[in-house]
């Protein structure tokens, strides 16, 4: 099939700037290219980081960019939006997608697969397009019920990365349409060096923990995504002082306000780090991490915490905990009760007992370590459901079931 894939118009593909949606579609990507499955071409935004990626050489995945970035795509995004008012997203997205469509209309695509754009999709079953697929990776908000109505009849098919956001969109539309694609990892970059044991320094664990100020009998927890309120990381942060009498309990915060933002901190993670100052070293804000470089972080850690206070669709960050053997503790939102199980995860209620029972939690991994090795050969048994393989595969089944039905 002759395929194109639109991309949300934020970050790049490949995925120089990180992104989980922007990840697995580097995945499904690199699939193709060794199967040589189908004609794909990606729409994304410019990044000087793509030069001279590899992904370039292949001969069935094409890569088109669109300018959003240079003073003069600046202005006319600004024009844009002067002169185009209450559209579904803002000015920067709408001027990335009529260039993107500049190019779609001189070409025949056999599907558009929208990558979590619903108001994309909207737009191009007003202007006659029939062919398209939705790759949903969040849920369908209320207030914008009234686009899906009018696009019903446009999309041949939605995936979802979980049953938890199919259940919501057959609020919408027919399930017959809908199937879940749980989202997939790189098993081998996310994998444990060692076995999982009480005692780091006995197995011979690299010295990363110390050049973050970490011992070795340090119980470190792990908090890995962006930095925002949904996410639940001050609830966490707020659990953490409740255990201040436990001083080797050590936090370690993995993420940025925005993916690829290095330098610039808003109001609410300096809220955090006020939140965190009298525990001194306790609580170690890295900033970014490149993607590459996660799994080294996670090395370091004896417990993944994943606090989300919002539903969460299917986040890969419990994925590469998991992978990584870490026993998890995260909450009982969105489809994260999806990825894990009874026995590699301790899931909580986010009630108004939340951090209360948060730090009850992290206690008790801390004083069994016995129970944290059957969480971990738990989690690593589970993470191996979700290879990058396994998605791609299904992603595609999906696609090549639409075309035996279609024909």
């Amino acid at each position: 099939m002759k395929l194109a894939i639109l991309t949300c118009g934020m970050l790049p593909i490949p995925a120089v700037q990180g992104g989980a949606v922007e990840n697995l579609i580097d995945f499904y990507l690199a699939y193709n290219d060794k199967h040589q499955l189908h004609d794909i071409t990606v729409y994304s935004p410019w990044n000087s980081k793509v030069v001279s990626h590899p992904a370039h050489h292949s001969t069935v995945n094409h890569y088109i960019y669109i300018d959003v970035t240079s003073f003069k795509a600046r202005i006319a995004r600004k024009l844009y939006g002067y002169f185009h008012h209450n559209e579904y997203y803002n000015h920067f997205i709408e001027y990335y997608f009529e260039k993107v469509y500049d190019d779609i209309k001189k070409k025949d695509f056999d599907y558009i697969i929208i990558e979590n754009g619903a108001g994309l999709s909207y737009k191009l079953s007003q202007r006659g397009y029939k062919n398209l697929i939705l790759h949903m990776h969040n849920e369908i908000r209320k207030e914008r019920a009234k686009f899906y109505e009018a696009v019903f009849s446009s999309y041949t098919k939605i995936l979802t990365v979980s049953d938890f956001i199919k259940e919501r969109t057959s609020a919408f539309f027919p399930t017959s349409k809908i199937q879940t694609v749980y989202n997939g990892i790189d098993l081998k970059k996310f994998s444990p060096k060692w076995e999982t044991t009480v005692n780091r320094k006995e197995l011979g664990f690299p010295p990363a923990r110390n050049t973050l100020g970490l011992g070795d009998q340090d119980f470190v927890l792990i908090y890995s995504g962006r930095i925002n309120e949904e996410k639940g990381i001050m609830q966490l942060i707020e659990a953490i002082r409740l255990l201040k009498n436990y001083p080797a309990i050590k936090l370690l915060v993995i993420g940025s306000s925005f993916f690829g933002n290095t330098t610039n901190e808003n109001g609410f993670i300096k809220k955090l780090k006020e939140l965190a100052e009298p525990l001194g070293d306790r609580i170690i804000f890295t900033g970014f991490v490149p993607y590459n470089k996660m799994p080294d972080y996670l090395s370091m850690a004896d417990t993944a915490v994943i606090p989300s206070v919002w539903d969460d669709p299917f986040p890969t960050t419990v994925l590469e905990a998991q992978a990584m053997g870490l026993p998890i503790i995260s909450t009982r939102r969105g489809g994260i009760p999806e990825e894990v199980t009874a026995e590699s995860a301790i899931l909580l209620t986010t009630d108004n007992y939340f951090v209360k029972n948060l730090a009850q939690a992290i206690l008790d991994l801390y004083h069994h370590p016995e129970k944290r090795k059957v969480m971990s050969q738990a989690a690593l048994n589970r993470s191996k459901l979700f290879s990058k393989e396994r998605y791609a595969q299904e992603f595609f089944e999906a696609l090549t079931h639409i075309e035996r039905t279609s024909v």
